[in-house]
C-alpha cells in the first residue's frame, strides 16, 4: 500500500505569509481598542512624561544616526578640500 504525498511547489510559504498577516490584522485591531479604551490615561501619562520622552529622544537619535561615537569624522570641509586637490590635479595646476 503506497501513498503519495503532494507537497506545495512553493513550500507552504503561502500559509505562512497568510498567517503572518492574519497576525498583523490582529495586532492592528487590539492596538486600537487599548488606545481608544485607555485614551484619558494615554493623555494623562503624555501630559506627565512627553518631555522626558523627547528629551531622550535626542541623545539615541544622535546615537543611531552618527553611528556611535566616532561617526563625525570627515564633514564637509576636509571632504570639500580633498575634491577641490583632485579637481586641480585633473587639470595639471598645482595645489
Amino acid at each position: 500500500m503506497q501513498h503519495e504525498h503532494q507537497h506545495e511547489p512553493n513550500g507552504g510559504n503561502g500559509t505562512k505569509s497568510r498567517t503572518k498577516w492574519v497576525f498583523i490584522g490582529f495586532l492592528v485591531v487590539a492596538a486600537y481598542f487599548l488606545v481608544t479604551e485607555h485614551r484619558a490615561h494615554l493623555f494623562g501619562w503624555l501630559s506627565s512624561y512627553g518631555i522626558w520622552l523627547l528629551l531622550l529622544a535626542c541623545p539615541l537619535m544622535h546615537l543611531f544616526m552618527h553611528g556611535g561615537h566616532g561617526g563625525h569624522g570627515g564633514h564637509g570641509s576636509h571632504r570639500d578640500d580633498g575634491d577641490a586637490r583632485s579637481d586641480k590635479q585633473s587639470k595639471g595646476e598645482r595645489p
